[in-house]
């Protein structure tokens, strides 16, 4: 009986952070939405933000110059069904602030994965816009575990090992860019990995198997009764 209880008990809950999970997701869609309507931020403001707070979202339009011609290339990304990478290059805005990690674009990958994709690098300084963002971590694993040779193929988007990587500090954002001079590659943008509905839905199958559950045990303990009346 007890453990009928825990189970039952176990699923409800379940339900709930379900439906809770889909309110908070309501309310961050709400917040992006205000900051894609709001005015853009120069870097300074970017940089200002408190880092208990997730810039993505926010539009950003600054002067930046390409400090290094290295790419990294972030593994295991999928669009359209093509597995591939999104490709970085690390940029200065001034002498005394971090650079700026941009974002260009995703490209598909081989059949071999020993042969990575050329990434034309950008050369020349321009003025970047575009808007930031942060990737969630993966709980299975954050670390860089970035690779021999260039491009750097690397695991995760963990900017701070990347930063000790190339020995210099990182804005705690990327920058998904909207004027890269020739750009082809498409820019995939899913700041809300799961949507509000998407809970919703799942919370309604916990309730469910809750619901069926309950039933099955009072249908059980109802024979069980009956049999003992006998």
């Amino acid at each position: 009986m007890l453990s009928t209880v825990i189970v039952f008990s176990i699923l409800v809950k379940l339900g709930f952070w379900q439906l809770e999970r889909g309110q908070q997701k309501q309310q961050w869609q709400a917040a992006l939405n205000e900051r894609q309507a709001s005015t853009e931020l120069d870097y300074s403001q970017l940089l200002a933000l408190p880092t208990t707070e997730n810039p993505t979202g926010f539009k950003l339009t600054t002067q930046a110059r390409p400090a290094t011609e290295y790419i990294y290339l972030l593994d295991n990304q999928v669009l359209d069904r093509r597995v591939g990478y999104l490709a970085y290059q690390a940029f200065e805005i001034s002498p005394t602030q971090p650079w700026l990690l941009v974002e260009l674009g995703f490209v598909a990958g081989g059949h071999n994965r020993a042969a990575l994709p050329e990434i034309e690098p950008v050369e020349q300084p321009l003025q970047l816009k575009g808007r930031v963002y942060q990737k969630e971590s993966n709980p299975m694993s954050s670390q860089l575990m970035a690779e021999p040779g260039w491009p750097k193929r690397i695991q995760n988007l963990n900017l701070g090992q990347l930063s000790e990587l190339i020995d210099h500090p990182l804005a705690n954002s990327v920058l998904q860019p909207s004027n890269l001079p020739n750009d082809t590659r498409p820019h995939p943008w899913q700041p809300i990995p799961l949507s509000a509905q998407k809970h919703q839905g799942y919370a309604v199958q916990w309730f469910s198997m809750a619901g069926v559950f309950g039933f099955i045990m009072l249908y059980l303990l109802f024979r069980k009764l009956k049999q003992r009346d006998k």
